[in-house]
C-alpha cells in the first residue's frame, strides 16, 4: 500500500522540465540559436555529439504530454520559456509573435486541464548573439534579459501568476564560465564571478518589471543548493566545509536575502587571485539592493549532499572519518549520492538562516534506468524509493515549521541531459528516443497515487 504523505492544504504537487531539454523544433517559428545549440555543435562537448534539436519534440507533442500530466493528477507544471523563441538574437525591438503564441497555447492547454503553470524565464538558453557580445560576464546582458522578462510577463500574465526568473545561477556561472562543462564552455573564474553577479542583478531588476505587468504575480528564483558537512570533527574538514558552502550556497543565498556577498569568500577569492580585478566597480551602487528585492518564494533544487574531506591535510594526519557516503550501489546514474535526510536538513537550515516567506522544491529527482520490459512496463523501483524518501523529508521539514508550499519532480519525461546527452534518464515518463513514444513508469503511477491519497 502507498504511504499517505500528509501535506497542508494548498501544497502543490508538480513536475518540471526545461525548454532546450524537451522542446526540439530548434529552427522552427523563427527561433534563433542559443549557446546550447552552438555548444552541442562543437565536437567533443556533448556525449555522442547529441543535442536538443529534436529532444522529445514537446513543441509538437505538448497536448499529449499535458493530457498525460492530467491523467496522473499533476497539479502544477514548471516549464521554461526559450529566450531565443521570443527574441532570436536578444536584441530585437519587438518580441517574436510566433514564439509567444506557442507559450500561449501551452498555458491555455494547461489551464484547461486544471494544471497550474510555473514559468521559468531562464533555464540556460542564452541567445548566441548576446554571448558573442560578452555573455553573462558582461553587464550589457542584463537589460536584454529584463526586456525579455517584460515581454513574457506581459503576454502570459493574464493567466500565469507564478514566475521564476533564473534556474540555478551557480550552474550558469560556474559550469558555463569557470569549468566549461556547460555552454558557452568558457574557463575563467573571474568571468564566472562576473556572470554570477549579472545573473543575480538581472533577477533583481526583472522582479519589479514582472510585478508591474502581472497584478497578482508571485516571483522567485531557483537556486541549486548542496548541503555540506565535514567528514570528521577536524578543523581542516570544517574549513573545507566552510569553503564549499560559501562557493556553492552562500554566494547566492546571501545576496538574494540582503546580506551582500559573503566577506569570507571575497577574501578567499582575493587570496587565490581569482576575484575579478574590476570587482570594486563591477558591483555598482544599488546593485546589492536590487538583488535583494523582496521575493514571494525561494525555489530550491536539491539532488545530493557533499561530505567534505580536506585536501590540505594528508589523510593519515587528519582525524578519523565519522561521516561516510553511501555505497556507490546507492548512487544515481549521474554519480550522485542518494541521501534524503540532507534535504530535510537543508530546508530547515534555509528556513532558520534566511526565513524566505515561501519555499518550493523546484527540482528533485534521480537519473536511473531501466527501460520498458517485454510487457512495456518500466519498473523503476529505485526512483519510487527516492521520491518516497525525499517527500517524507519534506513532510518532516514542514512539521518542524518550514514554509514549504510545493514539490516539483525532475523530470516529467526523459530528456536531453546537457553535456551527458540522452543516456541519463530522469523522467517519471519514459521516452523511446527513436519513436518518441511516452510510457509512464512505475514512479509516475506511484506519484499519481500519492497525490490522490494526499487529497482524499
Amino acid at each position: 500500500m502507498t504511504q499517505k504523505l500528509e501535506f497542508p492544504k494548498g501544497f502543490r504537487f508538480g513536475v518540471a522540465t526545461s525548454s532546450y531539454q524537451i522542446e526540439g523544433a530548434a529552427t522552427l517559428g523563427g527561433r534563433g540559436p542559443s549557446i546550447w545549440d552552438t555548444f552541442c555543435a562543437t565536437p567533443g562537448k556533448v556525449a555522442n555529439g547529441e543535442s536538443g534539436a529534436i529532444a522529445v519534440d514537446h513543441y509538437h507533442r505538448y497536448p499529449e504530454d499535458i493530457a498525460l500530466m492530467a491523467d496522473l493528477g499533476i497539479e502544477a507544471y514548471r516549464f521554461s520559456v526559450a529566450w531565443p523563441r521570443i527574441f532570436p538574437t536578444g536584441l530585437e525591438a519587438e518580441p517574436l509573435e510566433a514564439g509567444l503564441d506557442f507559450y500561449d497555447r501551452l498555458v491555455d492547454r494547461l489551464l484547461a486541464k486544471g494544471i497550474e503553470p510555473f514559468v521559468t524565464l531562464y533555464h540556460w538558453d542564452l541567445p548566441q548573439t548576446l554571448e558573442d557580445r560578452g555573455g553573462w560576464p558582461s553587464r550589457e546582458t542584463v537589460a536584454p534579459f529584463v526586456r525579455y522578462a517584460e515581454a513574457v510577463a506581459r503576454r502570459l500574465g493574464d493567466r500565469v501568476r507564478n514566475f521564476i526568473t533564473h534556474n540555478e545561477p551557480w550552474v550558469v556561472s560556474m559550469l558555463g564560465y569557470r569549468e566549461g562543462r556547460h555552454a558557452p564552455g568558457r574557463t575563467s573564474f573571474p568571468d564566472a564571478l562576473r556572470a554570477a553577479h549579472h545573473v543575480l542583478l538581472s533577477h533583481g531588476l526583472a522582479v519589479p518589471v514582472i510585478r508591474r505587468e502581472v497584478k497578482d504575480a508571485r516571483v522567485g528564483i531557483a537556486l541549486n543548493l548542496v548541503p555540506a558537512e565535514p567528514a570528521s570533527p577536524s578543523e581542516a574538514d570544517a574549513e573545507a566545509t566552510r569553503e564549499f558552502d560559501g562557493y556553492f550556497n552562500r554566494w547566492f543565498l546571501d545576496p538574494v536575502h540582503g546580506r551582500g556577498y559573503p566577506a569570507d569568500k571575497i577574501a578567499d577569492y582575493e587570496a587565490a587571485g581569482v576575484l575579478p580585478d574590476d570587482w570594486a566597480t563591477l558591483v555598482q551602487p544599488g546593485d546589492l539592493e536590487a538583488i535583494a528585492v523582496e521575493r514571494d518564494f525561494l525555489g530550491i533544487n536539491y539532488y545530493n549532499r557533499a561530505v567534505m574531506r580536506s585536501e590540505r591535510v594528508p589523510e593519515a594526519e587528519n582525524e578519523a572519518r565519522t561521516v561516510f557516503v553511501a555505497p556507490e550501489s546507492e548512487w544515481t546514474d549521474m554519480g550522485w549520492e542518494v541521501h534524503s535526510p540532507s534535504l530535510q536538513r537543508l530546508l530547515e537550515r534555509v528556513h532558520r538562516d534566511y526565513a524566505p516567506p515561501s519555499i518550493y522544491i523546484t527540482e528533485n529527482g534521480m537519473a536511473t534506468g531501466p527501460g520498458p520490459d517485454a510487457d512495456g512496463r518500466v519498473a523503476d523501483e529505485r526512483r519510487v524509493a527516492f521520491l518516497r524518501d525525499h517527500l517524507a523529508a519534506c513532510e518532516r521539514a514542514i512539521a518542524n515549521g518550514v514554509a514549504l508550499d510545493g514539490y516539483f519532480v525532475w523530470s516529467f519525461i526523459d530528456n536531453f541531459e546537457w553535456e551527458r546527452g540522452y543516456a541519463p534518464r530522469f523522467g517519471i515518463v519514459h521516452c523511446d528516443y527513436d519513436t518518441l513514444k511516452r510510457t509512464p513508469k512505475d514512479s509516475a503511477r506511484w506519484y499519481a497515487e500519492t497525490i490522490r491519497r494526499n487529497r482524499s
